[in-house]
């Protein structure tokens, strides 16, 4: 999968330009606006699906750019890549492409809090995306900025108070037209950018904001709740500028592992990869920053910034006196620029030289490129369906930064999600859901839908409940399958390469469990293991898989004929035999869990009127929000226990009694077609 060859970008920017200039129609199934990681996910994903495909962004050369860090993965947001990749996505290949430093975070800890993560190359990152989506059928590329959504009256027939057809062009062409539409405007929409005491407007430097009238369609025509968020980038450092012997070497790992399941190894070759560097702040830094507080209006506002990647004027004023990490991370292969981790700033370009210069590796530091912050509108994502739809605006779905979360992968999830039930509604096929137990698409969308955000949402492992399930090494089988059966949007080639997984496993899973010895035996044939022979049990091969010295390499050691077919698949079996008894014990919780989100609540049910014994504030915060299953209910915050039994006795009751209904509309329908028949009956003589 990494042998293609990509065409040159100006190809791409050549063929994209004329179509945009000459547009082969003016009607889509499905308009995609915004070229990050959500929207080229969601561009995607909606043609896979099926759907004739426009995807709209201010400046082609920046679709699948890396706006900050050069970086794909970690703890949490690996298991995201991971799940994407699983729905056959662009990231997890495109970050095999680009990659240029792999590893795995928390290897210390349980595989299933494991983190892949790589170093990217932006370049080789950016033109690998752009020639997947040149490459996809169905998917046409168009520059240009979006003025507003054209919004109709709604379908009658669907729930919802106005209905999305499409989108006019700043530049005053015709209006395009499409059944769907997916916003994905990033820190675009309304955006501002700080440096210093310095305002202007923008989501990122050197592009201009995305259009007042998308802001205003928004708001005031949809009504939508809308919020601000903030967050920022560090500066660019030039790297010949920097003392690296000054700073703690981290090399990679030296078996790269591919984020990709289509992979079996990364473009970048082990001993190709480029090493990371860890230094710290020191006091000086502390005092460049308090000095300077006035001149930085930036962090003096009180809109909510990112918990878990703060700036360090933030990180200083919260934690007075610490020491903080400071990664120095390569930008790509021939590079000469370090993203400086953990040095997020806003302060005017003469202070943040004088502060990098305060830590001993950068005492000599050049600035490539300031740090900055940058405001943004983020739409209330209460106000959305499991299917990332506008709950009461037909047509419309968001995904990524719009939806208040930040960070790539949290946006390409969100993306493909939204992109997959855009090309769906638009060919009249039903909305598909994922559920917070069977994968951390599932959690991200469920927390947003269910509980909103009041910070800048961020994936962890700890958000899932049932992580022991929801591991790196099993995406594949928990999603590919469901992508291609349900879903629609998994290729062929997967899906068929998923299955031979899915029966080598099972296979080797049978054999393992067939394999049964007494621990005596088991002593004789693995003489350096430590097995009590007190057991009186019979032991199998998944037992001894349990035990930290026993490896699969060692029982095939053991028993060469039975298990050696198996060898490419060790490491996930000795995984599967690690958390089968903590996924055996969560069964009973996750049937409960599953049980519960398929009973569907009404959109247009009248909380603040329902017959039953609920607390006003329940009332207001169930008629605000919505939840589409009664799982949905028992998440939001303010909902008690004894509402969701009063709420489930009233959807049963209301069941019930229509069951009843359609019960005795069936039986009269029967006896009034059997009358008729019954008077022609001829009688014999």
């Amino acid at each position: 999968m990494l042998s293609k060859k990509l065409p040159l970008l100006q190809s791409f920017l050549v063929l994209v330009s004329r179509r945009a200039s000459h547009l082969a129609r003016q009607n889509y199934d499905v308009i995609v606006v915004g070229g990050g990681h959500a929207g080229t996910e969601a561009a995607a994903a909606a043609a896979r699906v099926g759907a004739e495909t426009l995807l709209v962004s201010q400046k082609i050369h920046t679709i699948g750019a890396l706006s900050c860090n050069p970086s794909l993965g970690g703890v949490g947001k690996g298991q995201l890549v991971k799940e994407v990749d699983a729905l056959d996505g662009l990231c997890g290949r495109a970050g095999d492409w680009a990659g240029i430093h792999f590893s795995i975070l928390n290897r210390s800890k349980g595989p299933a809090v494991w983190g892949p993560r790589a170093q990217l190359d932006r370049q080789r990152y950016r033109e690998f995306i752009q020639s997947e989506l040149l490459s996809t059928p169905r998917l046409t590329v168009l520059e240009g900025s979006v003025e507003e959504l054209l919004v109709t009256e709604p379908n009658p027939e669907e729930p919802g108070h106005h209905k999305v057809t499409g989108i006019r062009l700043a530049n005053g062409s015709h209006p395009i037209s499409a059944s769907s539409v997916v916003l994905t405007t990033g820190t675009f929409l309304s955006g501002s950018l700080f440096m210093g005491q310095t305002t202007s407007p923008g989501g990122r430097i050197g592009d201009a904001p995305s259009s007042a009238g998308l802001s205003k369609t928004l708001r005031e025509r949809l009504g939508l709740r809308i919020g601000r968020l903030r967050t920022g980038t560090p500066p660019r450092i030039v790297k010949d500028s920097v003392d690296l012997s000054l700073a703690n070497v981290h090399p990679a790992d030296r078996n790269p592992t591919p984020f990709s399941f289509l992979n079996t190894h990364t473009r970048c070759k082990p001993e190709e990869q480029l090493p990371c560097y860890l230094t710290h702040t020191t006091p000086g830094v502390e005092r460049v920053v308090r000095e300077s507080l006035h001149l930085n209006c930036h962090i003096q506002q009180d809109t909510k910034g990112p918990r878990y990647c703060p700036s360090i004027e933030s990180r200083v004023l919260r934690f007075p006196g610490r020491k903080h990490q400071v990664w120095l991370e390569p930008e790509g292969l021939t590079s000469d620029l370090l993203y400086p981790q953990g040095l997020s700033m806003t302060m005017p370009p003469d202070v943040q030289l004088r502060l990098i210069r305060e830590i001993p590796a950068m005492h000599r530091a050049e600035i490539h490129t300031p740090g900055y912050g940058v405001q943004y509108d983020f739409v209330c994502p209460t106000q959305l369906s499991p299917a990332l739809q506008v709950k009461h605006t037909q047509g419309l779905f968001l995904a990524g930064q719009i939806n208040g979360t930040t960070g790539y992968e949290e946006a390409a999830a969100q993306g493909l999600w939204a992109g997959v039930n855009a090309a769906r509604s638009a060919l009249s096929m039903p909305a598909v859901a994922l559920s917070r137990t069977e994968s951390y698409i599932g959690v991200l969308i469920d927390d947003l839908v269910s509980r909103g955000v009041t910070e800048p949402y961020r994936m962890f492992t700890s958000r899932a409940e049932f992580r022991a399930s929801l591991r790196p090494d099993n995406a594949d089988l928990r999603l590919t399958l469901k992508g291609f059966e349900e879903v629609g949007c998994v290729s062929s080639l997967r899906y068929q390469e998923t299955v031979r997984v899915r029966d080598s496993l099972q296979e080797a899973l049978a054999a393992l469990q067939a394999l049964t010895l007494s621990s005596h035996s088991w002593k004789k044939k693995l003489s350096d293991i430590c097995i009590s022979e007190a057991k009186l049990a019979l032991l199998t091969g998944m037992d001894m898989l349990q035990y930290n010295d026993v490896s699969f390499e060692k029982l095939v050691s053991a028993f060469p004929e039975l298990l050696s077919p198996y060898m490419e698949f060790s490491q996930r079996l000795k995984i599967e035999a690690v958390y089968r008894p903590h996924c055996d014990l969560q069964r009973k919780e996750i049937a409960r869990i599953q049980k519960e989100e398929s009973m569907s609540l009404p959109l247009d049910m009248d909380y603040l009127s329902l017959p039953v014994s609920l607390s006003n504030e329940a009332r207001e915060i169930l008629d605000r929000v919505r939840p589409s299953t009664l799982g949905a209910a028992t998440r939001l915050q303010g909902i008690t226990p004894a509402a969701i039994v009063n709420l489930l006795r009233y959807v049963h009751h209301t069941r019930q009694n229509e069951r009843r209904t359609r019960r005795k509309e069936s039986d009269q329908k029967e006896k009034s077609e059997e009358e008729p028949c019954a008077r022609k009956t001829p009688v014999l003589q």
